[in-house]
């Protein structure tokens, strides 16, 4: 389990995340959805430990990330939606480091192996990741995240630039993290692949969770058919809500 008590970011003067608490349950996969500039990647940066939070609190399978940092980073992976893979190393090399990093070698020729046919990586294994397009440099960042055993999956906007083998690849992935009782925690613009995908989903706007709940749950919240799309969904929400904050501060 992930989660995540009153999660609060300030990059100096401009609060980012106001207080937001949630969990992402064993055998679970959420979507994190917002406009631009909500503070969806912020929070995702800030439970992997690569932007420090103001205040608040990230868990992962009992462990505080304040106290255990070392332990609860083990159980993460996190792909950004702009990777920077170290670029001098080999395709296959850059998948050894990882693993060694995690400290799980044990099988890793066989996993390395299965990822980079996955992801049609196989023939570039010898080629440095400097020569890679961006969508394969994606793919490859994906792959580096299910290199080791991670408790808790966290996807930035995972799905953008990488062609349709890919995308159905990543989508099977997560859905055998799920099997094996695993967290995914997915960021994502993508509606249609959320509802398709996710068992819960959080709106964020302005920092703040505007909703949350299951897909049914968030239609009779919006008061809208269970035929409307989560697109439609997802703009009546937001719209309500800028209309209660607009109404609250006339």
């Amino acid at each position: 389990m992930l989660k995540v008590e009153k999660l609060l970011k300030y990059y100096r003067k401009t609060l980012a995340v106001d207080e937001i608490s949630f969990t992402v349950n064993d055998g679970e996969i959420v979507g994190l959805v917002g406009p631009n500039g909500a503070g969806k990647t912020t929070i995702l940066r800030c439970i992997i430990g690569i932007v420090q939070m103001t205040d608040g609190r990230v868990e992962v399978d009992g462990l505080d990330l304040a106290t255990n940092e070392e332990a609860v980073k083990k159980l993460l992976a996190f792909v950004p939606e702009v990777p920077t893979p170290y670029e001098m190393l080999t395709v296959y090399e850059h998948l050894r480091f990882i693993a060694m990093a995690y400290q799980t070698m044990s099988d890793f020729d066989k996993r390395a192996d299965e990822l980079l046919r996955r992801f049609d990586l196989d023939d570039k294994r010898s080629d440095f990741v400097l020569s890679l397009s961006k969508g394969m440099k994606q793919k490859l960042a994906i792959a580096c995240a299910f290199v080791h055993d991670a408790r808790v999956i966290l996807l930035d906007e995972p799905l953008i630039g990488i062609d349709p083998k890919g995308v159905r690849e990543l989508k099977n992935m997560i859905l055998d993290v799920k099997d094996r009782k695993g967290s995914v925690l997915i960021s994502t613009h993508m509606l249609d692949t959320a509802e398709h995908l996710c068992d819960r989903i959080i709106i964020i706007q302005k920092g703040k969770i505007t909703a949350e709940g299951t897909i049914d749950e968030l239609h009779q919240r919006a008061q809208m058919g269970r035929n409307a799309s989560l697109e439609d969904v997802f703009l009546t929400l937001v719209e309500e809500n800028e209309t209660i904050e607009t109404t609250t501060l006339s």
